[in-house]
Protein backbone atom coordinates (compact mmCIF):
# COMPACT_ATOMS: atom_id res chain seq x y z
CA UNK A 1 0.00 0.00 0.00
CA UNK A 2 1.38 3.40 -0.86
CA UNK A 3 1.52 6.35 1.51
CA UNK A 4 -1.40 8.13 -0.16
CA UNK A 5 -3.77 5.17 0.31
CA UNK A 6 -2.62 4.66 3.90
CA UNK A 7 -3.10 8.37 4.67
CA UNK A 8 -6.62 8.40 3.21
CA UNK A 9 -7.62 5.38 5.30
CA UNK A 10 -6.09 6.87 8.45
CA UNK A 11 -7.64 10.30 7.97
CA UNK A 12 -11.11 8.89 7.28
CA UNK A 13 -10.87 6.75 10.42
CA UNK A 14 -9.86 9.80 12.49
CA UNK A 15 -12.67 11.97 11.06
CA UNK A 16 -15.28 9.28 11.79
CA UNK A 17 -13.87 8.81 15.29
CA UNK A 18 -13.97 12.57 15.87
CA UNK A 19 -17.62 12.74 14.81
CA UNK A 20 -18.52 9.99 17.25
CA UNK A 21 -16.37 11.55 19.96
CA UNK A 22 -17.98 14.94 19.41
CA UNK A 23 -21.38 13.56 20.37
CA UNK A 24 -19.85 11.99 23.49
CA UNK A 25 -18.12 15.30 24.41
CA UNK A 26 -21.42 17.18 24.16
CA UNK A 27 -22.88 14.69 26.64
CA UNK A 28 -19.96 15.21 29.02
CA UNK A 29 -18.66 11.65 28.78
CA UNK A 30 -15.05 10.84 29.70
CA UNK A 31 -14.31 9.05 26.44
CA UNK A 32 -14.77 11.77 23.86
CA UNK A 33 -13.04 13.28 20.86
CA UNK A 34 -9.50 12.03 21.36
CA UNK A 35 -10.43 8.59 22.61
CA UNK A 36 -12.74 7.74 19.74
CA UNK A 37 -10.45 9.26 17.10
CA UNK A 38 -7.45 7.34 18.43
CA UNK A 39 -9.34 4.05 18.74
CA UNK A 40 -10.55 4.38 15.13
CA UNK A 41 -7.07 5.36 13.95
CA UNK A 42 -5.38 2.51 15.80
CA UNK A 43 -7.79 -0.07 14.42
CA UNK A 44 -7.28 1.28 10.91
CA UNK A 45 -3.49 1.16 11.25
CA UNK A 46 -3.53 -2.45 12.43
CA UNK A 47 -5.79 -3.48 9.55
CA UNK A 48 -3.59 -1.65 7.03
CA UNK A 49 -0.56 -3.38 8.48
CA UNK A 50 -2.20 -6.80 8.20
CA UNK A 51 -3.13 -6.11 4.57
CA UNK A 52 0.57 -5.71 3.79
CA UNK A 53 0.95 -9.46 4.39
CA UNK A 54 -2.20 -10.55 2.55
CA UNK A 55 -1.53 -13.58 0.40
CA UNK A 56 1.73 -14.52 2.12
CA UNK A 57 2.20 -18.12 3.12
CA UNK A 58 0.81 -18.97 6.58
CA UNK A 59 -0.79 -15.53 6.92
CA UNK A 60 -4.40 -15.01 7.96
CA UNK A 61 -5.17 -11.30 7.93
CA UNK A 62 -8.42 -11.85 9.82
CA UNK A 63 -6.39 -12.68 12.93
CA UNK A 64 -5.46 -9.02 13.30
CA UNK A 65 -9.13 -8.08 13.02
CA UNK A 66 -10.05 -10.48 15.81
CA UNK A 67 -7.22 -9.18 18.00
CA UNK A 68 -8.39 -5.59 17.52
CA UNK A 69 -11.84 -6.66 18.68
CA UNK A 70 -10.43 -8.41 21.74
CA UNK A 71 -8.08 -5.56 22.62
CA UNK A 72 -10.83 -2.97 22.43
CA UNK A 73 -12.89 -5.16 24.75
CA UNK A 74 -10.30 -4.53 27.46
CA UNK A 75 -10.41 -0.77 26.91
CA UNK A 76 -14.20 -0.83 26.98
CA UNK A 77 -14.23 -2.88 30.16
CA UNK A 78 -12.20 -0.15 31.83
CA UNK A 79 -15.01 2.35 31.22
CA UNK A 80 -17.67 0.28 32.98
CA UNK A 81 -18.18 1.10 36.65
CA UNK A 82 -20.63 -0.20 39.22
CA UNK A 83 -22.06 2.54 41.43
CA UNK A 84 -24.33 1.05 44.06
CA UNK A 85 -27.07 -0.79 42.22
CA UNK A 86 -26.38 1.07 38.97
CA UNK A 87 -23.87 0.29 36.24
CA UNK A 88 -22.35 3.18 34.29
CA UNK A 89 -20.24 3.28 31.17
CA UNK A 90 -21.90 0.53 29.13
CA UNK A 91 -22.83 2.90 26.31
CA UNK A 92 -19.34 4.40 26.35
CA UNK A 93 -17.81 0.92 26.14
CA UNK A 94 -20.12 -0.02 23.27
CA UNK A 95 -19.33 3.23 21.48
CA UNK A 96 -15.57 2.65 21.82
CA UNK A 97 -16.11 -0.83 20.37
CA UNK A 98 -18.03 0.69 17.46
CA UNK A 99 -15.26 3.25 16.90
CA UNK A 100 -12.82 0.39 16.52
CA UNK A 101 -15.25 -1.12 14.03
CA UNK A 102 -15.25 2.00 11.89
CA UNK A 103 -11.47 2.08 12.06
CA UNK A 104 -11.39 -1.50 10.77
CA UNK A 105 -13.82 -0.63 7.98
CA UNK A 106 -11.64 2.30 7.01
CA UNK A 107 -8.51 0.14 7.08
CA UNK A 108 -10.18 -2.23 4.64
CA UNK A 109 -11.14 0.73 2.42
CA UNK A 110 -14.87 0.36 3.03
CA UNK A 111 -15.51 4.10 3.13
CA UNK A 112 -19.24 4.11 2.38
CA UNK A 113 -19.73 1.66 5.22
CA UNK A 114 -17.72 3.98 7.49
CA UNK A 115 -20.15 6.79 6.73
CA UNK A 116 -23.24 4.61 7.32
CA UNK A 117 -21.97 3.16 10.60
CA UNK A 118 -20.74 6.53 11.87
CA UNK A 119 -24.15 8.06 11.23
CA UNK A 120 -25.89 5.12 12.90
CA UNK A 121 -23.68 5.41 16.00
CA UNK A 122 -24.35 9.14 16.33
CA UNK A 123 -28.10 8.67 15.78
CA UNK A 124 -28.33 5.85 18.32
CA UNK A 125 -26.31 7.72 20.95
CA UNK A 126 -27.89 11.12 20.45
CA UNK A 127 -31.54 10.51 19.63
CA UNK A 128 -32.06 7.34 21.59
CA UNK A 129 -30.19 8.92 24.48
CA UNK A 130 -32.85 11.63 24.55
CA UNK A 131 -35.61 9.01 24.42
CA UNK A 132 -33.94 7.03 27.20
CA UNK A 133 -33.79 10.14 29.42
CA UNK A 134 -37.50 10.78 28.89
CA UNK A 135 -38.35 7.18 29.74
CA UNK A 136 -36.19 7.25 32.87
CA UNK A 137 -37.68 10.59 33.92
CA UNK A 138 -41.19 9.17 33.42
CA UNK A 139 -40.37 6.02 35.40
CA UNK A 140 -38.77 8.07 38.17
CA UNK A 141 -41.81 10.35 38.44
CA UNK A 142 -44.09 7.29 38.55
CA UNK A 143 -41.95 5.73 41.28
CA UNK A 144 -41.93 8.94 43.33
CA UNK A 145 -45.70 9.35 43.02
CA UNK A 146 -46.29 5.83 44.41
CA UNK A 147 -43.92 6.31 47.37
Amino acid sequence: MDLKEFTIKAVIAVIAGLLIGLEREFRGKHAGLKTHALVALGASVFICLSLEYEGDKYVDITRVLSQVIIGIGFIGAGTIMKKGKDVEGLTTAATIWCSAGIGCLSGFGMFLEVVVVTLLIVVVNYFFGKIEKKILKHLDSKKNSTD
